[in-house]
């Protein structure tokens, strides 16, 4: 029991590691923040392997690692948004791992896309162009990187998550 606590702490502590460094790998970034990264990959595979209440904590300690690395912070309800709940958000698929995988994944990816999308309408509706809907403007500003990075992460984890749990004791 003791073991496979510390086991289950070093694959969170490696897919919070793997999350950080993925996320400075940008694919395509967007003037406003936000970009396509494969930092949402190793969560998702870990909440897969481990479950949703593992997923969670991994997810937020990563989303407060990337805070404390670079965040950008206007506001301390958006930075617990952006970050912690956005990324916490993402170990969702770990509820969902008896399912076919897009639906965990997808799940989790559209949470993280809600608290953005309401970070984005509360603090930077500023930037929406006058006269449109602040609502409209966070939806599809957040869903120009979301849903490419759901995407690549979903091909990815079809690839990559036959062999992970064929390795140990993922489901």
């Amino acid at each position: 029991m003791f073991s496979e606590r510390i086991t289950v702490m070093v694959e969170g502590a490696l897919a919070v590691a793997l999350s950080v460094v993925f996320s400075a790998l940008r694919i395509w970034s967007m003037p406003q923040g936000g970009s396509i990264t494969l930092e949402m990959l190793p969560l998702f595979l870990f909440a897969l392997r481990r479950g949703g209440r593992y997923g969670c904590a991994a997810g937020a300690v990563s989303g407060l690692m990337q805070l404390l690395t670079g965040g950008y912070i206007v506001h301390p309800l958006q930075a617990l948004l952006d970050y912690p709940l956005a990324f916490g958000a993402l170990g969702v698929a770990g509820f969902l791992r008896d399912r076919p995988l897009w639906i965990g994944l997808t799940l989790g990816a559209l949470l993280r896309f809600l608290c953005h999308v309401l970070s984005g309408v509360v603090f930077f509706g500023s930037f929406a162009p006058e006269g449109s809907n602040v609502w409209v403007y966070s939806a599809v500003y957040n869903a120009s990187f979301m849903a490419p990075t759901l995407l690549v992460c979903v091909l990815l984890a079809y690839i990559v998550w036959p062999r992970i749990r064929r390795a140990g004791n993922g489901r």
